[in-house]
């Protein structure tokens, strides 16, 4: 479940709050306002992923690649590790 905490608890626990995240399951805070969600409190990293998945689901380019990536693997047209490393050295 994920951890709620009104806008006034979030304020007096700012600083403990990145350690607290770090073993929390689910790795985020809501912070309410009046009893409503306003903010999300995340540690950087899952943000930055978050941030970077966005990116690529709004590439048609990319997201198209990634759809063919998935559907060669799931016909399991998939190339050895020394094969692929042999190929990026040339």
């Amino acid at each position: 479940m994920q951890k709620v905490l009104s806008i006034v608890e979030a304020r007096n626990r700012l600083t403990q709050l990145p350690e607290e995240l770090e073993h929390e399951k689910g790795n985020a805070v809501t912070i309410t306002r009046r009893g409503k969600p306003v903010l999300a409190v995340m540690p950087y990293d899952l943000y930055d992923s978050i941030v970077e998945t966005l990116e690529v689901m709004s590439d048609p380019e990319l997201m198209a690649l990634l759809r063919q990536s998935i559907q060669e693997a799931n016909e399991g047209k998939l190339l050895e590790w020394e094969t692929v490393k042999q190929e990026m050295a040339l």
